[in-house]
């Protein structure tokens, strides 16, 4: 490893108080890209020194300064970097970091890896490695679940030997289906399957998905629910057993299973459902003992209104920042705080949920062709911040000039903003949107508009299902969408 010159603010000390300034004084950042940022920027605010790590794909990032000094891990392919957990660990250890956080994607949810931290006598920031085997993997999650009172949706009563277990399945619970990772996330390793052929073909290809993303290629399969709302619930618990939530996001505008709008609160509840789930959901991490910021999944099904667990992520997600802004909670920081054994400095009746807040994932990616990754140089990048009422906030790592690799996640920034109402949100977002200006790749700003013009979305009338209309016709709909 080769330790990059350490920044000129390095030296500089903070001062914070209680437990967090003793265990955090150095953090070492596990990931790359947004979420390192987020996470860096969040420490420094605390008081907290950010160290980073990269692989040589990554070495000439501009977003390596946000951090007091980086350790170069490794080779592009995350295979030979961000998921050497052994690696990672020493690069801690040779900067004299005291804990770790994960971010998401990579080693965020692989228990292994917070167990080797622990070992190693560093803190991982997330939930211990007993709680993270439970909740972490799909499958062990959802018997917990269960067991907390949660219900779920129709599937295999556990991991899938083989192909032969998971036809059997499907023929007692009826097509369509699909096939999940047990560790998986961002649609990695999901395969929906209309047919016996299919789910054949699709096991094999969701097993090499898996192993490849996560280093785990267990399976699982339940009932595909046509027409369903993704609704999620964002939770944070300390590890003196309480636990509270900052609302629920609603997710359901997606691609290939990926998210690609978010929103909080969800159009499609009434307020009793929306404090039912949510208070739900607290118990439930509680229940199991979990600690830290996670995030409980369900799946809203269109014939009962019914809200169904899909799975706990014991993770940060990418898509917080709405949370944040109806709750005027910062998640990063409390994940640190709470990593700390630090009681949660807040109660359930003292969380004041306010406004609408919308997040759009800007995407290096050609929407006409299936969403195809857009690696390249950035020549021009501007994502206005202030287009006029609403706050907008811009979460990104990127700057004019910078290269977007093809080894890792397209994402290049976030968009989120936050208004009194769902309306004002909206038209928020589009001026922001069709006021910004990204040159040198392909990115998702066209479809965003497109969507958020839509009569589906405006009325808060869409799932899961597909998108308000076809790619296909994106530049008819852009037009027609522009002010």
């Amino acid at each position: 490893m080769i330790c990059r010159r350490e920044a000129p603010h390095a030296e500089k000390h903070h001062r914070l108080e209680g437990r967090l300034w003793a265990m955090f004084r150095r953090l070492l950042v596990a990931n790359r890209g947004e979420v390192a940022v987020r996470i860096a920027r969040a420490a420094r605010a605390l008081g907290v020194s950010p160290i980073g790590v990269y692989s040589d794909a990554d070495a000439e990032a501009s977003w390596l300064r946000v951090f007091d000094a980086s350790v170069c891990i490794g080779m592009g392919p995350p295979e030979q970097s961000y998921l050497r957990a052994g690696t990672v660990v020493q690069a801690a250890l040779q900067t004299g970091c005291s804990a770790i956080h994960p971010g998401w994607g990579f080693l965020a949810e692989n228990a292994r890896f917070a167990a080797l931290c622990e070992q190693h006598g560093l803190c991982f920031v997330g939930p211990r490695p007993s709680v993270m085997d439970r909740m972490g993997l799909k499958w062990p999650a959802k018997r917990a679940m269960r067991e907390a009172g949660l219900a779920g949706i129709p599937g295999s009563q556990g991991l899938l030997p083989d192909v032969q277990a998971a036809v059997e399945v499907a023929r007692e619970i009826g097509y369509p289906v699909l096939l999940k990772a047990d560790a998986g996330g961002g649609g990695r390793g999901m395969r929906l399957c209309q047919d016996e052929a299919t789910l054949r073909t699709a096991f094999v290809e969701a097993q090499t998905e898996a192993r490849t993303a996560f280093g785990n290629d267990a399976l699982y399969l339940e009932a595909y629910v046509s027409g369903g709302r993704h609704v999620e619930v964002q939770v944070l618990a300390d590890a003196f057993g309480a636990a509270i939530h900052l609302g629920e996001r609603e997710c359901s505008i997606q691609r290939n299973h990926q998210k690609l709008i978010e929103e909080s609160p969800s159009p499609a509840l009434s307020p009793s459902q929306r404090q039912d789930i949510g208070r739900a959901a607290a118990a439930a991490a509680a229940s199991v003992g979990y600690a830290g910021a996670g995030t409980i999944e369900f799946l809203r099904r269109p014939d009962t209104g019914q809200l169904c667990f899909m799975e706990m992520n014991t993770r940060l997600q990418v898509e917080h920042p709405v949370s944040e802004c109806v709750s005027g909670v910062d998640i990063v920081q409390a994940q640190l705080r709470l990593a700390a054994n630090q009681h949660l400095d807040m109660s359930q009746d003292e969380v004041q949920l306010r406004g609408h807040s919308i997040e759009c994932r800007i995407n290096a990616e050609d929407v006409r062709h299936n969403f195809r990754p857009t690696p390249g140089t950035v020549r021009v990048f501007d994502l206005p911040t202030s287009p006029g009422p609403g706050m907008v906030r811009v979460d990104t790592h990127l700057s004019a000039g910078d290269r977007v690799p093809p080894q890792y996640d397209s994402l290049l920034a976030k968009v989120i903003v936050h208004a009194d109402t769902r309306q004002l949100a909206i038209e928020t977002m589009l001026r922001a949107l069709r006021s910004a200006r990204v040159e040198g790749v392909e990115t998702t700003i066209p479809l965003h508009i497109a969507v958020l013009s839509s009569p589906e979305f405006t009325r808060g009338e869409y799932d899961t299902g597909s998108l308000p209309f076809d790619p296909a016709d994106l530049d008819a709909l852009t037009s027609a969408g522009t002010d």
